[in-house]
C-alpha cells in the first residue's frame, strides 16, 4: 500500500457517503413533504403554526446535520466572522424562509465543511486520474472556490423559490384576510388566524405571517412589524400588502375593500405573467424542433429516396 492510499481511501469513502446521503434525501424528499402536509392538516391549532412537523430522518442525515451544526456553532462561538457578515447571512436566510440561530449555524457550518471537503475531494480526483503535478494544485484550488460559493448559490436558489412561492400564495391569503376582516377580527388576530389556516397548504406565506404575528404580540408599534414583513420577504406584492395595512391603520380606511382590491390586482398580474410565459413557448420550442424533430422528419421522408439513389449508383 502506498503512502497516499490510506488518505485517498478515507476521502473517497467520505465523499461517497456524502453523495449517498444527498441521493437518499432527494429520493425521499417528496414522500416526506406529503407526510408533513398530512400531519399539518391533522395538527391541533394549539400546537402552533411556526414549526412544521418533520418526519423521522435517517441516522446518517441526523449525524451529518448535527456535525455541520456543531462546526457552525464552534465558528460562531469564537467570533471568527464579523457582525456585518453575520447580519447579511441572517437577512439572506430570512429571505429564504429560514430564521433562527439553528439556520445560521447550519449555513455557516455548511460553508466551512464544503470549504474543507471539496478541495480534498478534488485532490483525490486529480491523484486518481493521474493528472500532471501542477493540476494537483489547481484542482484543489478550484474545489475550494466551489466549496466557498456553492452554499451561497444554493441559498440564492432557495430564496428565489421562496419569493416565487410568496407571490403565488399571497392572493389566497388576502382572500382569507378579507373574510377575517369582515368577521370583525383585528389586525393581529387576523394575521394569526390566516397563518394557522394556511400552514398546511401555503407554508411560505404562513411562515411570514406567523413571524409577523409574533412581532405584533411583542411590539407596541404595528407599523414597525408590518414594515419588517415587507423588508424581510423582499417581494413587491408583500411590500404593497404591508403598505396597505399600515395606511389602513393610520387613516381608518375600510380594510376589507382594500384587501379585496389588492387581491384582484395581484391575481391579474399573476395571470399576465403566465400569459407572457405562454406567449414565449412557440419561440422556445423552435430550437428543439430544429434539433430533434426536423432531422428525424428528413430521415423518414428522404431516407428511402437516398437509399434508392445509392443502390442505383452501385449498379
Amino acid at each position: 500500500m502506498t503512502a497516499i492510499s490510506l488518505p485517498v481511501a478515507v476521502l473517497m469513502i467520505a465523499g461517497l457517503t456524502l453523495i449517498a446521503g444527498i441521493i437518499t434525501f432527494q429520493l425521499t424528499r417528496q414522500e416526506h413533504r406529503l407526510e408533513s402536509r398530512i400531519r399539518a392538516l391533522h395538527m391541533r391549532p394549539e400546537q402552533g403554526f411556526g414549526t412544521a412537523t418533520k418526519p423521522e430522518r435517517d441516522n446518517l442525515r441526523q449525524a451529518a446535520t448535527k456535525l455541520v451544526s456543531e462546526v457552525g456553532q464552534w465558528v460562531l462561538r469564537r467570533r471568527m466572522l464579523s457582525k456585518s457578515l453575520l447580519a447579511d447571512f441572517e437577512k439572506r436566510l430570512a429571505g429564504a424562509g429560514m430564521r433562527g440561530a439553528a439556520a445560521l449555524r447550519l449555513f455557516v457550518g455548511g460553508k466551512i465543511v464544503m470549504l474543507l471537503l471539496m478541495p480534498a475531494l478534488a485532490w483525490v480526483a486529480a491523484v486518481e486520474l493521474g493528472t500532471s503535478p501542477i493540476m494537483h494544485l489547481w484542482w484543489p484550488l478550484g474545489g475550494a472556490v466551489i466549496g466557498l460559493f456553492a452554499p451561497d448559490f444554493v441559498l440564492n436558489r432557495l430564496r428565489d423559490r421562496h419569493m416565487k412561492r410568496l407571490g403565488v400564495e399571497l392572493p389566497d391569503a388576502l382572500d382569507m384576510m378579507v373574510i377575517c376582516a369582515q368577521a370583525g377580527l383585528g389586525l393581529g388576530p387576523m394575521i394569526l388566524r390566516v397563518a394557522e389556516e394556511l400552514h398546511g397548504s401555503h407554508k411560505g406565506v404562513a411562515s411570514e405571517f406567523g413571524q409577523t404575528a409574533d412581532e405584533l404580540q411583542i411590539s407596541t408599534d404595528a407599523q414597525v412589524a408590518l414594515t419588517r414583513l415587507g423588508e424581510r420577504s423582499g417581494v413587491e406584492s408583500v411590500r404593497r400588502l404591508a403598505t396597505t395595512l399600515v395606511q389602513s391603520a393610520q387613516y381608518g380606511t375600510p380594510l376589507s375593500g382594500a384587501l379585496r382590491a389588492l387581491a384582484a390586482e395581484l391575481r391579474t398580474e399573476l395571470v399576465t405573467r403566465y400569459e407572457a410565459k405562454a406567449a414565449k413557448l412557440p419561440v422556445l420550442l423552435t430550437i428543439p424542433m430544429i434539433l430533434f424533430v426536423l432531422p428525424s422528419l428528413f430521415l423518414i421522408v428522404g431516407g428511402p429516396a437516398v437509399m434508392e439513389v445509392m443502390r442505383a449508383l452501385k449498379h
